[in-house]
């Protein structure tokens, strides 16, 4: 069979060809005479709920040294590609019940606290994605600069410190709920590693201005958003 990573156009037959845009899956777990499936572009199979999603939408995994199971976020790692929506309890269930061995076809193990796993590495490639837009002149950052932004309808992303003051958060998001499309809003990082992230002091209010860099960092924002709240739950409890 072939790799079910890359979809493949099927063998010649006097059926029409493939349509533009189409495309083709071959997997395991299709019934008898139905082993291909034609897909939207882009799209992989989910091997815990054999459902169809754009690959935005799943983590892509991968056997890695001694047949441990790897996320390839970046979705450029050669070798097979396991899928799995982008889910905590999906990757746990995953890891659980033994969908990565049977999916594989081979004795790959997932390694302990998998889900933990991909958290991490999202919330990393997040911050690696501020500072390219840093430089790419994609961010603004403090107050004044931050709320005039917001006014001038630029924002895609308001990025705020989980440990910074509630008082000049709750002022931006006022500014912010009088916008025609408010800016959404992040808040799994502390005022440290945001500086960290851009080369800065410590870094508290941070703008994302809307366009293709943001539109492309937000896809790791809302794959991060199946593994944890995109904001502290303390900011709830505030008055």
């Amino acid at each position: 069979m072939s790799d079910a990573d890359e979809p493949q156009d099927p063998p010649p037959r006097p059926s029409p060809s493939r349509g533009e845009g189409e495309g083709v899956l071959e997997g395991e777990g299709w019934p008898e005479g139905e082993r291909e499936e034609r897909l939207p572009p882009r799209s992989r199979r989910c091997i815990v709920t054999s459902q169809v999603l754009p690959e935005e939408k799943l983590i892509r995994f991968v056997a890695g040294p001694g047949g441990v199971v790897v996320p390839d976020l970046a979705r450029k790692l050669p070798g097979r590609g396991l899928w799995v929506e982008a889910q905590r309890g999906l990757d746990e269930q995953a890891a659980r019940k033994g969908a990565f061995p049977r999916a594989a076809k081979a004795q790959v193990k997932a390694p302990d606290h998998l889900a933990d796993l991909v958290e991490t590495l999202l919330k990393s490639r997040l911050l690696q994605g501020l500072g390219l837009a840093r430089r790419a002149g994609e961010l603004t950052w403090g107050f004044e600069k931050v709320s005039a932004a917001i006014r001038s309808g630029q924002v895609g992303w308001m990025v705020e410190a989980a440990d910074g003051s509630a008082d000049g958060r709750h002022k931006l998001e006022q500014i912010a709920l009088h916008q025609p499309r408010p800016p959404r809003m992040l808040g799994v990082f502390s005022a440290a590693e945001l500086g960290l992230a851009l080369g800065l002091e410590n870094v508290i209010h941070l703008a994302f201005l809307a366009g293709r860099g943001a539109e492309r960092w937000a896809v790791d924002v809302e794959r991060l958003a199946g593994f944890r709240p995109l904001l502290p739950e303390s900011w709830r409890e505030e008055p």
